[in-house]
């Protein structure tokens, strides 16, 4: 909802405060901060050349709030979570009039309801609300509300072989499960002049055949769109905000998959209800097929583009992006050292502990031997198109024959050439990059490392200038573990190993201790494999594995996870989140079940200590009793004995006369009569 524009003079700007709902959510979060860098205006400046961008950007985040940049303010769905940083306020409210009010102090007003379907009724209120009160505005303010491109679920071309642009808005038709969503367009359409926006985020796994076409739009794009529906105010009711991709939902999944093994799983969509990790509104936004058209955003609109031309095609720089902004980092490790000191046990444990891809010698050869034949033979178009086959059919075939008679010349064998170029390719392969990988047991040799891990020629030359040598970064490992033990250990440990396991292996007597010798003859002290990581600062840390006798290697395994630390190359799956939510309450309530024994413990502990001091009180208070009677029955003797010799006479005397006078007052004729008697005074 918007009255009509106001201009900004020239060399004057204004900041502006923006309110957005659930600034802790995924686009709440990434339009706020992107809102928060922007200059009052900046849109309507002429475009800048390419090179020119990167400057503005820096030059923006160093411009403070008094200086135009917007205030971006709003809630948050989860009211105990953290200010974010960009948020110059975060709205806590009771009740409807308190939100009102926090509104009415704001420029724009942005509602997003594609996250949750709980901000359809607030929406609704607050765009009727703000229109009730249009006559009290001090200065004009906007309206917009983030809707989903699932309003236009069912809506058919009139001309099929016609995109859809926003012209058409009139006559869409939404998905069954969306009619709220165009219920509240209609509405805001109706209270004033009021912008929209439909955009949605795909997902994994494909359902289907995957031949449906899925708008898209980057995030930082669609916050670019609003900055220039707040900036232009234009007239139009209705704009769309997409790229100009055309992609299908398989070519997206393709895309997607190579942050991960590249591979597509096809699932019919008749079981895309068993998929109870997806919600019912996630399988609707996966399902659509809409081709659509942006034109009023490219032809009247100023943006900056992240991804202009869609997921596809942008798909490292957002490989990129969802790496840094979940602090996704590979981690590359190395374990090293000679025959059975354990390199194999150790490397496979670390490998599911930090969820990395396990690189031995042997199965990166034969998943080279296993693609080349695969390539070699003639695949369906499809089926090239599908695996993005760069290498021709021809050279795959030569390759795989020259692999072939190597090894038959060198006895099942390969040469060292043919091994570091599909080492290589395996290190260099997404899944090692976005994962990581630990390396068993290769190199062996300082001719091996040096020719694995250092620079192409050309590259070297220019740097020649450098001191360090150069190496590639993106495939040599970051930590370096040398495990050692002397020669009597590891021929005690070979000839330990069950018969299983040592058969088919080199691990018999005189096949081991033939590899154990050319294991030290290859790393003497003055050139071992070790030294092309320290010329290149990558220092080894060496383990000497003789030091305990654990036959699982515990002590080892946990000496290298304190090294590396906690893993930085993954987050929980949903399944492991839900085991360790489990495992939270479980732990919760065992603590609060012996927070209560302890509790009762004392309790009761208590209890008995204050028995026992009552108990003993008790005794103490009789023997203080008998003490005191005894004390009075013995002073109490010689009192009586004067007694009954001196005053018992005298007084059994005076109550004898008292009887037989019998006075008017028996009292004081006694007191009378033991005073004249008193032996004493006698």
């Amino acid at each position: 909802m918007a009255d009509e524009s106001s201009a900004v003079s020239p060399g004057k700007v204004r900041s502006k405060r923006i309110f957005l709902n659930h600034l802790d959510s995924f686009v709440g979060s990434h339009t706020g901060k992107y809102l928060s860098n922007c200059v009052v205006g900046a849109s309507l400046e002429a475009p800048q050349e390419e090179e020119q961008i990167e400057e503005e950007n820096e030059s923006v985040q160093s411009i403070p709030v008094a200086k135009g940049t917007y205030q971006v303010v709003g809630t948050q769905r989860n009211p105990d979570a953290q200010k974010p940083d960009f948020a110059f306020e975060i709205f806590s409210f009771n009740s409807r009039e308190q939100l009102l009010e926090y509104l009415l102090d704001c420029d724009i007003i942005i509602y997003n309801i594609t996250e949750t379907t709980e901000q359809i009724d607030e929406a609704s209120w607050a765009v009727s609300a703000l229109h009730s009160e249009i006559g009290n505005f001090e200065s004009s303010k906007t309206f917009i509300l983030l809707s989903t491109i699932m309003t236009w679920g069912q809506t058919k071309s009139t001309d099929p072989e016609d995109v859809l642009t926003e012209d058409e808005y009139r006559r869409r038709k939404a998905h069954p499960n969306f009619k709220d969503h165009l219920s509240l367009e209609k509405l805001v359409i109706k209270l004033g002049k009021t912008e929209a926006w439909l955009g949605l985020n795909p997902a994994i796994p494909c359902f289907g055949a995957g031949k449906n076409v899925v708008p898209t739009i980057h995030v930082k794009d669609l916050a670019g769109v609003i900055q220039n529906i707040i900036e232009r105010r234009p007239k139009t009711n209705y704009i769309l905000a997409m790229d100009d991709s055309k992609h299908k939902m398989k070519e997206i999944v393709k895309a997607i998959s190579k942050l991960g093994p590249g591979k597509v799983q096809h699932v019919p969509e008749a079981d895309a209800l068993l998929n109870y990790d997806l919600a019912q509104s996630d399988l609707d936004h996966l399902m659509v097929n809409l081709t659509m058209e942006a034109f009023f955003i490219k032809e009247n609109f100023n943006i900056h583009w992240v991804a202009e031309n869609g997921i596809v095609e942008n798909i490292q720089n957002l490989f990129k992006e969802f790496k840094q902004s979940r602090i996704l980092l590979p981690l590359k490790i190395a374990i090293l050292g000679p025959p059975a000191v354990g390199k194999t046990s150790i490397a496979e444990k670390l490998a599911k502990h930090y969820k990395l891809h396990h690189i031995k010698i042997k199965d990166v050869i034969e998943e080279a031997i296993a693609n080349l034949e695969l390539k070699s033979t003639q695949p369906e178009p499809e089926e090239a198109e599908e695996e993005g086959d760069d290498t021709g059919i021809k050279d795959a075939q030569d390759l795989l024959d020259q692999v072939r008679d190597n090894m038959e010349q060198n006895g099942g064998r390969l040469d060292d050439g043919f091994v570091i170029k599909f080492m290589k390719e395996k290190l260099s392969s997404m899944p090692c990059q976005n994962q990581g990988f630990i390396l068993d047991g290769y190199p062996k040799t300082y001719l091996q490392t040096k020719e694995l891990f250092s620079v192409e020629e050309d590259e070297e030359e220019e740097t020649t200038l450098n001191k360090s040598p150069q190496y590639d970064k993106v495939i040599t490992p970051e930590y370096i573990f040398s495990l050692e033990a002397s020669n009597e250990f590891l021929k005690n440990r070979a000839l330990n190993l069950p018969e299983s396991l040592v058969v088919g292996t080199h691990y018999t007597q005189d096949k081991f201790m033939r590899h154990l010798a050319q294991y030290r003859e290859q790393n003497t002290e003055d050139e071992t494999l070790l030294n092309y990581f320290d010329e290149i600062e990558i220092h080894p840390v060496h383990i000497d594995v003789s030091q305990d006798n654990d036959a699982e290697n515990t002590p080892v395994i946990d000496d290298i996870i304190k090294i590396v630390g906690s893993a930085k190359n993954y987050g929980p799956t949903p399944e492991e989140l839900k085991e360790l939510q489990r495992r939270q309450a479980d732990e919760r309530l065992a603590r609060e079940a012996a927070e209560i024994a302890e509790r009762e413990r004392r309790e009761a502990e208590e209890a008995a200590e204050k028995m026992a001091r009552w108990e003993e009180w008790s005794k103490r208070l009789e023997e203080v009793k008998r003490q005191e009677q005894e004390f009075l029955e013995a002073h109490s003797i010689p009192l009586r004995n004067y007694l009954m010799q001196n005053v018992m006479p005298t007084l059994t005397k005076g109550l004898i006369e008292c009887c037989k006078i019998r006075p008017s007052d028996p009292v004081d004729f006694l007191a009378e009569y033991l005073f004249k008697h008193n032996p004493q005074v006698e």
